[in-house]
């Protein structure tokens, strides 16, 4: 079949060579440029005007479909199809690439074996690797400054990161992005935040390519802990109600002592009246 096609495309290419048979059709529609993420599906149209032979799609200048205007479509893989459209005079194929990998990026070209403009497209394939936030909680003293670390591995290309706190974006003054190589084309970034908390609060670590609909996040909840704050007040407290009570174990003691002092007294002056009766009744 290969061996078949590659025939066909010899003999229409030549014909469509040859001098003063009148071809005169052309691309109206080149395909559109696409970036998508990979393992998901990249689609390109290519629109011709009436008298078109045949249509090849290539992908980094190599053959992977074609249609032949007598036969039809000629698919030689499994991940490249077509789906093909006539509205009047004009006729358009949509190549469907499926499971789209990294390496599948590059130009596509559509071509009828004449000269256009048009029948070029760049297709770019990003993978949407990970993004972590070692703790999920992180407790920090008050007035001390904590590093909070954000990564991201296996990105094609390496993400872009934000950071969030509370759902309003921090300045990008507060942290630091770095990025490397990773390997089989893929980037790994990192991203470093500093700050002094005064309050507890939920940070989210945003990383964002093209082809993501909506950034990948990863959050860590940061707890602030003042208990120094709280233990000078119990202490401060516990001072107090110490100086209260010695005050009052300090009256009270006094009290008891006088009561004491005025019952010796009074128990020696009824010996004395009761020595002293004694006395006159003899």
């Amino acid at each position: 079949m290969e061996m078949f096609q590659k025939l066909i495309l010899l003999l229409l290419i030549l014909t469509a060579s040859l001098p003063g048979l009148g071809f005169c059709y052309s691309i109206t529609k080149g395909p559109a440029n696409a970036t998508v993420l990979a393992g998901s599906e990249a689609r390109f149209n290519c629109t011709v005007s009436a008298g078109w032979m045949i249509l090849i799609w290539l992908s980094k200048g190599s053959p992977v479909l074609s249609i032949i205007n007598s036969q039809g479509s000629v698919e030689t893989s499994d991940r490249f199809t077509c789906q093909n459209y006539t509205s009047g005079n004009e006729f358009t194929s949509e190549l469907i690439i499926h499971n789209t990998q990294l390496s599948d990026s590059g130009i596509i070209e559509c071509n009828i074996q004449q000269p256009s403009e048009n029948n070029f497209a760049f297709l770019s394939v990003q993978v949407n690797g990970t993004l972590f936030i070692t703790n999920s909680t992180l407790t920090v003293k008050e007035n001390k400054t904590v590093d909070i670390v954000c990564e991201a591995l296996g990105w094609a290309p390496a993400p872009d990161i934000t950071w969030m706190a509370n759902d309003s974006f921090i300045d990008k003054s507060r942290y630091v992005n770095q990025q490397s190589q990773g390997s089989n084309g893929l980037h790994n970034a990192l991203s470093i935040l500093t700050l002094t908390p005064t309050d507890t609060e939920v940070l989210t670590c945003l990383a964002d390519i093209e082809a993501l609909p909506n950034p990948q996040k990863a959050t860590v909840t940061l707890i602030f802990d003042n208990s120094t704050t709280e233990n000078s007040y119990s202490n401060d407290n516990g001072n107090t109600w110490t100086i209260v009570l010695a005050v009052v174990l300090s009256f009270v003691g006094i009290v008891l002592l006088i009561t004491i002092i005025v019952l010796v007294v009074r128990c020696y002056c009824l010996k004395e009246r009761e020595s002293t009766y004694q006395n006159e009744i003899r």
